[in-house]
């Protein structure tokens, strides 16, 4: 005897009626997987109609109930593999379409670094020197007093001896009191020592000095040392190699002029005046070196000459880039940096 039951066909029609539009107004394939699980899945009506099918009785009944609902499932899977080919070939070529490179255009270079201001202008300076036929040396940062100092000529009555100019690390007896070098002077000592004449040797490195920071100064800057030894020479030798340096650094029109000045290990001694940006600025301090400091390294003074010069770098770089303020080449921003790449 067969239940009499209601058959589930009618909605399944509705549902294979209404399923083309739905489908068909999946855009994505994600939207299609969800039409599917709609229609199909687990939770539909198929699933639902399949499930009464345990309720008739009858064999025959039950085996052509179940067919109908088969061709419908089929029939609806046969419409979403079609639009899901539609949509997947749509969106591949969208992706194409996106990810579509001009091999005809340059590539993308990395930005790359460079070296700050101040280290170029050394690198600069130290060029020119060595054209020149300079040799390139470099000395310690914590320095001793008698090689700051008194090798130097410099007398112990000096203010820059005092704590107030010099940051000192070590007190020890007279001459072995350690300090961060106050210039790059120290080197003169150390160089004519270990080396016979003739000397030409140029120095960079960072200096420190107890300075408050301002438009002008810093406790930390770098400096560059020339000093040249040898028979015969004359301040003429000084003037002649500094202006070539200045007309190499800022330009061949550059003017310099050579104003008597004191400095306790050059004898005679000037400061060099450029003519730049319309007025004249002072760059470095010179000077013919002074025999006292011949003898503390054990050079002949009654042989030999030389003049040594001074000047700082960051100075040099705020000269020729029209800088007023030193701070900024003391700014991390790379806006203020890459101006000057």
């Amino acid at each position: 005897m067969t239940t009499n039951l209601p058959k589930p066909m009618e909605a399944l029609k509705k549902l294979l009626a209404d399923a083309p539009a739905r489908i068909n107004g999946a855009a994505t394939i994600a939207e299609l997987d969800v039409c599917e699980n709609d229609l199909i899945g687990r939770t539909s009506p198929i699933a639902a109609a399949r499930r009464t099918l345990g309720q008739i009785n009858d064999d025959a009944e039950r085996a052509a109930t179940g067919k109908e609902i088969n061709d419908v499932a089929s029939q609806i899977h046969a419409m979403i593999d079609a639009r899901r080919a539609v949509v997947e070939t749509a969106e591949e070529s969208d992706r194409l379409v996106k990810d579509a490179v001009d091999v005809t255009l340059p590539g993308r270079r990395p930005e790359r670094g460079t070296h700050h201001v101040i280290q170029s202008t050394t690198d600069e300076i130290v060029d020119i020197f060595v054209g020149l036929g300079y040799t390139v040396a470099t000395g310690p940062e914590a320095e001793t007093e008698f090689y700051n100092f008194t090798a130097l000529n410099i007398p112990r009555t000096h203010p820059s001896r005092a704590e107030s100019d010099t940051l000192y690390l070590d007190y020890g007896d007279d001459e072995d009191q350690i300090l961060l070098r106050t210039h790059t002077s120290p080197m003169q000592a150390r160089y004519m020592e270990q080396h016979d004449p003739p000397a030409y040797v140029v120095v960079p490195g960072r200096v420190f000095r107890a300075d408050a920071v301002d438009a002008t100064h810093s406790p930390v800057f770098t400096q560059l040392e020339g000093l040249a030894v040898d028979e015969n020479i004359t301040l003429g030798d000084l003037k002649g190699t500094l202006a070539a340096f200045a007309k190499q650094f800022f330009g061949s029109d550059t003017q310099v002029k050579f104003i008597p000045h004191y400095f306790p290990f050059t004898e005679p001694s000037a400061e060099m005046h450029a003519y730049t940006n319309g007025r004249w600025i002072e760059l470095l301090g010179c000077g013919m070196v002074h025999p006292a400091v011949f003898e503390h390294v054990g050079y002949d003074p009654g042989r030999y000459t030389g003049f040594a010069f001074g000047m700082g770098m960051e100075r040099m770089a705020m000269v020729r880039h029209g800088i007023t303020d030193l701070r900024t080449l003391l700014d991390a921003d790379r806006r203020v940096l890459e101006q000057y790449q």
